[in-house]
């Protein structure tokens, strides 16, 4: 297993990508793409299967761009997730590495998800097997887009990543759609009606359906909000979006709340945050407790730090970790983010965070850290692209004691732990699996000043 969760063959001493198989697994391959100094493959005939190989337990497996790793054990996905960290930080990272922690698997392998967005489409994609079957098939889907391919959605008939009534949900929007003409969405024409469905689910029991539509009609609207608030009585955040651009984001747009309160809450340890239809939260709600607290453990709080939580989002660890620090500083790009994150210090009753919204960059500046004081502490959750040599820069000049770094990235957190590595040492690496059945993985880093 490799990068994007490909596995690795070679011929004639060249390196080949196969997605699709296993460790292990004898395969006819047809060679898909090829560069200099690789080429890519799909395999065509299984010779001899991996030992490592389960049986895949959902029927979209292959064809729906998620849950790649279905056909590898829960055990299996977790050693080459910890080998991925560990390949990343020696060759990428050049830095002298303590022994890793053993990654911290997910106690849910299914059903862990929060939050689901599907899409509708007049033109579903077809499998391979209803093509040759020669019969006519219901084109119009609700579902999850083919991978790269932005105008093919494949109709979803159960999907493992959210728990009930998610698919119940989906299932009676796409009916309803149906039995009432309401034209599902083409992408190409940009024509139709019914367009988006997001349901969020949350660890209170709380529960929010936005449906995304291309044309205002209030009284078609109104009869399938009001069906859905008949037939699901616990949705407590019934809303809908009116959307006639050429794509599905609505952050620029008005959410009309239906029914309920505009909002929904997560929980963790008693704190309670806020969740918009346009808020950003950890979509594996169980784990990202274990993620933050993992976090504050190795950030070593007593009560007395200044803390700086860069790319901060909605203020999740900066609330999380407020009780234990003297002060905290949350820093991050996305304005409604940082309006999200005072709301959560406000409804909490945390007095001792200040946010600021703006280009991570031009915000940790000289004129901040001389108003607030040099942080004794910083933690960092950058995207997947990691800091800017900048914010990295930053921090060397800052040089705060701890600098506790949460990765979605472990290449991109390699790299910048290797400018860091001038004024740090690495002291502990903890991986953790956020995403199940994927190849994707999070890593925190303890750097400690030299």
């Amino acid at each position: 297993m490799v990068a994007e969760g490909k596995c690795l063959a070679r011929h004639d001493n060249m390196v080949i990508f196969v997605g699709g198989v296993a460790p292990g697994d004898v395969v006819d391959l047809r060679v898909t793409r090829k560069k200099k100094s690789f080429m890519e493959a799909v395999p065509v005939a299984f010779r001899e299967y991996s030992e490592l190989r389960v049986e895949p337990f959902c029927e979209h497996f292959g064809v729906c761009g998620g849950c790649k790793w279905q056909h590898i054990s829960y055990d299996t996905q977790l050693h080459y997730k910890q080998k991925q960290v560990k390949d990343n930080l020696e060759r990428i990272g050049k830095v002298a590495l303590p022994e890793f922690d053993p990654i911290l698997g997910s106690e849910k392998t299914r059903y862990y998800r929060n939050k689901l967005e599907y899409t509708f489409s007049n033109t579903s994609w077809l499998t391979n097997e209803q093509i040759q079957s020669g019969q006519e098939f219901d084109r119009d889907a609700l579902g999850f887009h083919i991978p790269g391919r932005f105008d093919k959605i494949l109709d979803i008939k159960h999907c493992y990543l959210q728990p009930d009534p998610s698919n119940a949900i989906r299932l009676e929007v796409r009916k309803y759609a149906k039995e009432h003409d309401l034209p599902f969405f083409d992408i190409v024409k940009q024509e139709g009606y019914m367009r988006n469905l997001i349901i969020r689910t949350a660890n209170t029991g709380e529960l929010m359906v936005i449906v995304q539509v291309y044309e205002d009609r209030p009284e078609e609207m109104a009869a399938l909000m009001e069906h859905l608030a008949t037939t699901f009585p616990e949705i407590t955040s019934l809303q809908y979006v009116v959307n006639s651009k050429g794509n599905e984001t609505y952050h620029d747009l008005e959410v009309v709340c239906y029914k309920g309160l505009p909002y929904i809450h997560e929980e963790m340890e008693g704190i309670k945050f806020r969740v918009g239809p346009k808020s950003f939260y950890q979509t594996n709600a169980d784990q990202a407790y274990e993620l933050y607290r993992l976090t504050r453990d190795l950030a070593a709080l007593t009560g007395n730090e200044l803390v700086y939580d860069l790319y901060t989002g909605a203020g999740t660890i900066a609330n999380f970790v407020a009780k234990q620090a003297r002060e905290v500083i949350g820093i991050e790009y996305v304005p409604s983010a940082i309006e999200d994150a005072k709301i959560n210090s406000q409804i909490n009753n945390i007095t001792n965070t200040t946010f600021y919204a703006g280009d991570m960059k031009d915000i940790l500046s000289d004129e901040l850290i001389e108003r607030h004081g040099r942080p004794d502490v910083v933690i960092t959750d950058p995207p997947r692209a990691g800091m800017h040599q900048d914010v990295v820069e930053k921090l060397l000049q800052v040089h705060p004691n701890r600098i506790v770094y949460v990765s979605c990235n472990p290449a991109t957190q390699a790299r910048d732990l290797e400018l860091l590595s001038e004024k740090y040492d690495v002291s502990r690496v903890q991986p953790v699996d956020m995403f199940p059945q994927t190849h994707h993985v999070e890593n925190i880093v303890l750097l400690t000043a030299k």
